[in-house]
């Protein structure tokens, strides 16, 4: 299993962001090919406070080959095209193979 994370850094608008997020795009990925079990949700740092990210995105696929098609499909390429709406920079992506 290969477990893909995007973290975000915090948004110029973090209502908005919130918002969008769970109403529009969080959804959207539940339309990606081959998820499995996947989270989203804000992140915060040790003691509570602000930490170096804001939110994260947290899916599984059985490979990371799967993960990447699921991304170049139309509705990763959906969801791709979705992130200006509501965030401002790319963010960053990462795997986990188990």
């Amino acid at each position: 299993m290969t477990r893909l994370i995007v973290l975000y850094k915090q948004p110029k608008d973090p209502e908005h962001f919130e918002k969008y997020y769970r109403a529009i795009h969080g959804p959207m990925t539940a339309k990606l090919y081959g998820i499995g079990d996947f989270k989203y949700g804000r992140v915060c740092g040790l003691d509570g406070g602000f930490g170096e990210f804001f939110w994260y995105w947290s899916g599984e696929f059985e490979s990371r080959q799967a993960a990447i098609d699921a991304m170049a499909s139309p509705a990763g390429q959906a969801g791709a095209a979705d992130v200006p709406n509501y965030y401002h920079e790319d963010p960053l992506f990462m795997f986990f193979e188990d």
